[in-house]
């Protein structure tokens, strides 16, 4: 009983000295009006955004270009698209503002790029009986190569699914992972397949937070280690498929996989993504998403750009369409060959 009070009390010390500060703190406070909203949402940017010095913006003059763009009588649509054309110079696929009506988004960071990815032609070479696990498709090509195509990371994959998968594809020669179009989606499934990879910790970047309102207050670099699964590892060559459409969690899979060994990464570079999201609200009740912890990897280079590939290729679409094959998968095919 003794402890359990000691105990309690030890907790309020700790917490009161945060309660207090937090009383004493009072946040600006901006009005529901077009010009307060876009006050309250440049300074959210402002202040918590992490990436406005590494992408060098000037967001001063951001605010210099778009402010004269507000007039108070302007309707809910107009102060949308004003919003939002703001927050696209940012170049951010985090960067997200949501309405009841609509959602304020940049692509351009995978629109103005091949798309080197075909759903029709990957349902060729899956056929009809490929095996589905959770969000894995899974086959044996007829060459005796391991086909997985993982389309979304928020499709979740259990530790028993890695388990069974990796089991089937044991007698293949090599495995081709397929994270083209890829969007994203929970790093932990990213981390927990990569970890069938390794045999050993490995070290693959490094997690930064705003530790203030500056746009370079940042805490330490902390290390970030993936350690080796106790389910079943692959032990062979595998090949990872990308394309500028592999973003977010699939960058941050992307990043871990080319410290592993036997992988080679082939296709395009991918399409970046790597400051985890936060959100906000704004007076009127809209919604930001910004990135606000940015990810480093191995080397503390930031990712937030892209990774390129061990292999730079883009798919044939003359032999896409005329041949029906996906050029990227044979060029995986034959790296993946048992030489004689």
């Amino acid at each position: 009983m003794k402890q359990s009070v000691f105990f309690l009390k030890y907790i309020l010390l700790l917490i009161l000295p945060i309660l207090l500060f937090h009383n004493c703190i009072r946040e600006e406070e901006f009005d529901n009006t077009p010009q307060g909203n876009f006050e309250a949402l440049w300074k959210i940017i402002d202040e918590q955004y992490c990436f406005l010095d590494y992408k060098q913006i000037d967001w001063d003059a951001i605010r210099d270009k778009y402010q004269p763009l507000i007039t108070p009588d302007m309707s809910n649509d107009g102060l949308f698209e004003v919003l939002g054309n703001m927050l696209a110079e940012l170049k951010d696929g985090h960067v997200n503002l949501y309405s009841a009506s609509n959602t304020a988004r940049y692509w351009d960071w995978y629109l103005d790029y091949p798309r080197n990815y075909d759903e029709s032609l990957v349902e060729r070479y899956l056929g009809r009986d490929y095996r589905i696990s959770a969000g894995l498709k899974y086959t044996i090509l007829d060459d005796n190569i391991g086909y997985i195509s993982y389309t979304s990371f928020s499709d979740g994959i259990g530790e028993g699914n890695l388990d069974e998968t990796l089991s089937y594809l044991a007698v293949c020669n090599g495995l081709i992972i397929d994270v083209r179009n890829n969007g994203g989606g929970n790093l932990t499934y990213s981390t927990r397949f990569a970890a069938r990879f390794t045999n050993e910790r490995v070290l693959t970047g490094y997690s930064q937070h705003k530790t203030g309102k500056g746009h370079s207050d940042f805490s330490e670099p902390e290390p970030i280690y993936v350690d080796p699964s106790d389910g079943v590892r692959w032990q062979k060559k595998a090949v990872v498929l990308t394309n500028r459409h592999s973003y977010s969690a699939t960058n941050d899979f992307i990043n871990t996989m080319r410290y592993m060994p036997n992988v080679t990464l082939l296709g395009d570079k991918s399409g970046g993504g790597s400051g985890l999201p936060f959100t906000s609200e704004l007076p009127n009740g809209w919604v930001v998403r910004f990135s606000a912890s940015p990810h480093l990897d191995a080397d503390k280079q930031h990712i937030e750009f892209g990774i390129d590939p061990d292999i730079k290729m883009d798919m044939d679409t003359v032999a896409a369409y005329e041949r029906q094959i996906d050029t990227l998968i044979e060029e995986a095919r034959s790296l993946l060959q048992v030489k004689p």
